[in-house]
């Protein structure tokens, strides 16, 4: 027995977040009863499990993407508001090739963002214990002092506690403001941009152009690529798998 939420990330429908909430929504059933209480379990060889009425299927064959998100998409393949989401995007892989968003890119931003039915995999490039890191390109509203550029280094206090030590240097001076790269190795939510507004920056664009050992370029915003053999084992290696 394990519980739904596992079973679900694993068969590669949802991230183990998201499927808590179908959870919770009641579009999950167990042998035809609808379960909405978190922690449930079942039987994944034995049960029959379904999301909005359509069974799963255990041991599908594990799919990792790169996929570059264009600003204004929402982080999700099922909005419930009815937003923009990744639906479109990953429609072409077809019903039998779902996959899921491995942590978020908020709606205004853009970049790199890996996608996945394999729930472990994904779980633990999200976990902050095994420190991913992540690097973004970040157009501020004025160039950073470096006094401000060695407060990030260091690790600075937001309202949910010291973001960690992140690295950060101007990449391109413009007019009156820069363009930065900085790499953190949390993901806490909105981290890049509470880090910059704790130092009053606005950000007004953010790029993210790694995951590890994962580059966004040359990708095309909207576009998808398998991952290369040599990145999936690194970023399993970085991971513990």
């Amino acid at each position: 027995m394990e519980r739904l939420q596992k079973i679900l990330s694993r068969a590669g429908v949802a991230s183990r977040r998201e499927a808590e909430r179908w959870i919770v929504e009641g579009r999950v059933s167990v042998n035809g009863t609808i379960v909405r209480k978190l922690g449930s379990q079942a039987d994944p060889f034995k049960d029959s499990i379904k999301v909005d009425g359509k069974r799963i299927k255990t041991g599908a064959a594990p799919l990792y993407f790169a996929f570059h998100k264009p600003p204004g998409v929402i982080t999700t393949v099922n909005d419930p508001q009815h937003r923009p989401d990744l639906t479109e995007f990953v429609a072409p892989l077809g019903a039998k090739r779902r996959v899921f968003p491995v942590g978020r890119l908020d709606f205004n931003s853009e970049g790199l963002l890996l996608l996945t039915n394999d729930g472990e995999f994904a779980r633990r490039l999200t976990h902050p214990r095994f420190g991913v890191k992540k690097t973004y390109r970040v157009k501020l509203s004025a160039c950073p002092t470096d006094r401000d550029l060695a407060v990030l280094r260091q690790g600075i206090r937001l309202e949910d506690g010291i973001a960690a030590p992140a690295r950060a240097r101007v990449v391109e001076k413009l007019r009156k403001n820069a363009w930065v790269e900085i790499e953190i190795h949390e993901g806490k939510n909105r981290e890049v941009r509470r880090m910059f507004g704790a130092l009053g920056y606005f950000v007004e664009k953010l790029i993210r152009i790694r995951v590890g050992a994962v580059s966004l370029a040359p990708l095309p915003r909207g576009e998808l690529r398998p991952l290369l053999q040599g990145e999936i084992k690194a970023l399993k290696e970085a991971v513990g798998l």
